[in-house]
């Protein structure tokens, strides 16, 4: 008798959005990953023997996007319906999404035609693409959206969603950021700390980050500091759990700031620390901290705000 993946995933999504680095990302996590299989063989494909040497029930992750043979995502949708009614592994679909904007701009900078408009400017084959994959969008389990990330950023998602499927507690990441760089889009929790005082407009500490020990004592001495992170802190800490008891499997908890460099930064770590002491396990992650800083960021100050040293 094969040995039976316990769990199928099929990856698709815009052309350009990741879908080989998330399928890249799954190989190395373990998961066998077959790429552009015409759906009708997927029964014949769970039917084979698996590799000798190979784990057993080892997961599935499969590759489609429309330059698959008789792509429909309406048929493919129904197929997988039917699929998930006659077998017991879990099937599931992760759609990976862009902007068309950002789609643009990465056709731009590889150079690449789109699959779908390969006599036309690619705006014309992302629109093409995004209403042929509707079906498959509005029903996917996992939506990602690729706009504001980097390869390894998709990277940490996909090991987050996809690592450890029988793990008791979900894989728990605390984020700073910048508000003027864009809200990060897979963020589950954000916390806008902008009220706290901002470390930029002091001279000696605007080249500085959330991580120096000046700038963290600066933060610290907000009159609200304490009070705030108390309350967020007992939030995180009765969220969590229940989380847990509903099978969510990842959860990202973000902290902002206008440019993403002192003030989240600290509270991220903080926070963090926090939570460890709770017996969680956070990573922390500061999406902004290499960004540089600019007055056009952070905004204008007021004069009680400026300090020249």
């Amino acid at each position: 008798m094969p040995d039976h993946p316990q769990r199928i995933l099929l990856v698709t999504g815009m052309s350009g959005a990741g879908k080989s680095t998330a399928l890249n990302a799954l190989e190395d996590l373990g998961w066998e990953v077959v790429e552009n299989l015409p759906l009708g063989l997927l029964e014949r494909l769970l039917s084979t023997q698996t590799a000798e040497g190979a784990p057993a029930g080892r997961p599935l992750a499969l590759g489609i996007d429309t330059r698959t043979r008789a792509f429909d995502a309406q048929k493919i949708v129904e197929r997988i319906k039917v699929l998930r009614a006659q077998r017991s592994e879990t099937i599931a679909t992760l759609f990976l999404d862009c902007n068309g904007q950002e789609l643009e701009r990465r056709y731009s900078e590889t150079r690449r035609r789109h699959p779908l408009a390969l006599d036309r400017p690619a705006t014309d084959g992302i629109a093409r693409e995004r209403e042929l994959l509707s079906p498959l969008r509005r029903w996917s389990d996992h939506v990602v959206d690729t706009t504001a990330l980097t390869s390894n950023d998709l990277r940490q998602e996909i090991r987050a969603r996809f690592s450890d499927p029988n793990g008791e507690e979900p894989t728990l990441t605390v984020m700073s950021f910048g508000f003027a760089r864009r809200l990060p889009r897979n963020a589950d929790l954000v916390f806008d700390m902008r009220f706290l005082r901002n470390p930029h407009w002091d001279n000696r500490l605007r080249p500085l980050t959330g991580i120096d020990a000046e700038v963290q004592d600066y933060v610290r001495q907000d009159s609200t500091f304490d009070a705030a992170l108390a309350q967020i802190e007992s939030l995180l800490l009765l969220l969590l759990p229940r989380y847990r008891e509903e099978g969510k499997s990842y959860v990202t908890v973000a902290f902002g700031c206008t440019g993403g460099r002192h003030r989240s930064v600290f509270v991220a770590e903080y926070i963090a620390e926090r939570l460890r002491h709770g017996q969680f396990s956070p990573t922390v992650a500061h999406r902004d901290l290499g960004s540089k800083p600019l007055d056009s960021v952070e905004g204008s100050p007021t004069p009680e705000k400026i300090h020249v040293v």
